[in-house]
């Protein structure tokens, strides 16, 4: 059997490993966030103290998704997986305009071997839309300075205007289609010419300046909302992937030497070569630029999500001199057989999308309260919040447990007398739970402490080293990966 008659099928065998299997598996903490913006609509007010979190266009497809199937981690996830599957189409054909007729395949694989490609295809997160959009906004740029014609350059006004809307970090993109354009106009290999290219930028900048408007005044807020250190030049060369990209071009020459292929005939463009290296390093480049001179980090790997099908059309670029045309489809075979091999997490038969089990752990605290008071009405649960956005002034003792800064206590709810903490320590927050330790804690049986393992780790110290508490023993049920749940019981 021929490779070309395996590929649809191991196309197929990767796509169920590796997007389909985590779909049951538990939200993390973001996709909570999403939950919660689509039950409780962008107006709640707890929304205040993070406006952006509701602002975007994504939410409309979850929204029909909970309409059409319900509330579940499959449903909030089916759109992710068919945008990127879309994706996965879209970059298949630009490797066939931009580097070989017959590189679609191995560059869909290439695309398969990147653990974070993968991970958006089962987040019910925004991530994928932008993936998705991005990829259709690069091909109707590049068929429209192809033909010149005004409805491929309408369709690319479209999908560009949008992709700001679905995450306002997707700013990056808007210099890769700059560069390639310019590329393109400066050498002559377009029809379109400057005036079509300035009415159709013109048009896109209107379209974009209620987001950027939007964008600015965010801005001023940035501080607030950082969860991420300051990025190193070790962290940037990281994100570029070079040990991914390398041996795609090593393997490639060392087969053709073994197998004494014939050197390929077909050389990519200056033009195609532009628009792969700006997807490559534009987006990794501007965000660290960015966090560096601006001094609020934004160097997340999820914000570089849109630069991985570049670093795969990369890798595809670099094993391109080696591989002869008949070869492109076996080698893309091979490649999917590496995809299942590094990719596939065969330790387990349904593995985490993340590394957070919240359900499981909710389902934990519920046993073990209704082991202890059958109305579960009694038993206190300590639980600190995931955002960072929970701190003071915004935190304090008797913020609502039904608000965005709490929401994996509304997507899995747990009983017992719940008392928000906040995300971090401050004195505020020590001195309410020194207050708690003497007036509630002191005069229980037992009491749980519930949420991400390092807050949670912090918690139990502080706790343990309170003279109310002193012969109290810990012990902790689980595992729920970085979730932790902590059972304090009196001593004796």
């Amino acid at each position: 059997m021929k490779p070309r008659a395996w590929l649809p099928a191991l196309l197929g065998l990767c796509i169920a490993r590796l997007w389909l299997a985590p779909l049951p598996s538990s939200f993390w903490v973001d996709e909570m966030a999403t939950v919660f913006v689509v039950q409780h609509g962008a107006a709640d007010p707890s929304f205040q103290v993070a406006p952006q979190v509701p602002a975007s266009v994504y939410y409309v497809l979850p929204r029909a998704a909970q309409a059409l199937f319900g509330v579940s981690e499959i449903a909030y996830r089916a759109p992710s997986v068919l945008l990127m599957g879309l994706a996965l189409l879209l970059i298949a054909r630009l490797a066939q305009r931009l580097i070989h007729p017959d590189a679609g395949w191995f560059a869909a694989f290439a695309c398969l071997l990147l653990r974070e490609f993968n991970y958006q295809a089962a987040d019910a997160r925004p991530y994928a839309l932008g993936t998705c959009l991005f990829c259709a906004s690069l091909l109707l740029l590049v068929r429209w300075l192809d033909s010149g014609r005004w409805l491929e350059a309408l369709g690319f006004v479209a999908a560009a205007a949008v992709l700001w809307r679905v995450h306002l970090l997707f700013w990056p993109a808007y210099a890769v289609f700059a560069i390639y354009t310019v590329v393109r106009l400066r050498r002559g290999q377009s029809p379109a010419g400057w005036r079509q290219v300035v009415a159709v930028y013109g048009l896109l900048a209107l379209c974009l300046a209620p987001v950027l408007a939007e964008a600015w005044k965010l801005q001023h807020e940035a501080a607030v909302h950082v969860v991420a250190r300051m990025p190193t030049l070790a962290d940037l060369v990281k994100a570029l992937k070079p040990g991914y990209i390398l041996p795609f071009a090593a393997l490639s020459a060392a087969m053709a030497r073994v197998f004494r292929w014939p050197a390929a005939v077909r050389v990519a463009s200056v033009e195609a070569v532009t628009l792969i290296a700006a997807w490559w390093l534009c987006d990794p480049l501007c965000l660290f630029v960015f966090s560096r001179i601006s001094g609020d980090s934004v160097f997340l790997e999820r914000y570089l999500y849109l630069a991985i099908p570049g670093i795969a059309l990369t890798a595809t670029l670099a094993a391109a001199p080696f591989l002869p045309s008949r070869h492109w489809k076996l080698m893309a075979a091979m490649l999917s057989i590496g995809v299942l091999m590094f990719q596939g997490r065969w330790n387990h038969l349904f593995p985490l999308h993340h590394n957070s089990d919240w359900r499981a752990a909710a389902q934990a605290v519920n046993r073990e309260i209704s082991q202890r008071d059958a109305a579960g009405r009694d038993v206190v649960v300590l639980c600190p919040s995931p955002f960072i956005e929970a701190r003071p002034p915004v935190w304090r003792p008797d913020y609502p447990i039904s608000s965005f800064l709490y929401s994996h206590l509304t997507v899995y709810p747990v009983p017992g007398k719940l008392y928000p903490f906040p995300f971090e320590s401050s004195p505020a927050a020590e001195q309410f739970a020194a207050s708690l330790a003497r007036e509630t804690l002191a005069g229980s049986r037992e009491f749980l402490l519930y949420g991400e393992g390092v807050q949670v780790d912090f918690w139990r110290r502080w706790l343990s080293a309170r003279p109310e508490l002193a012969g109290w023993r810990v012990h902790a049920l689980g595992p729920f990966a970085d979730v932790e749940v902590l059972v304090f019981v009196r001593g004796g």
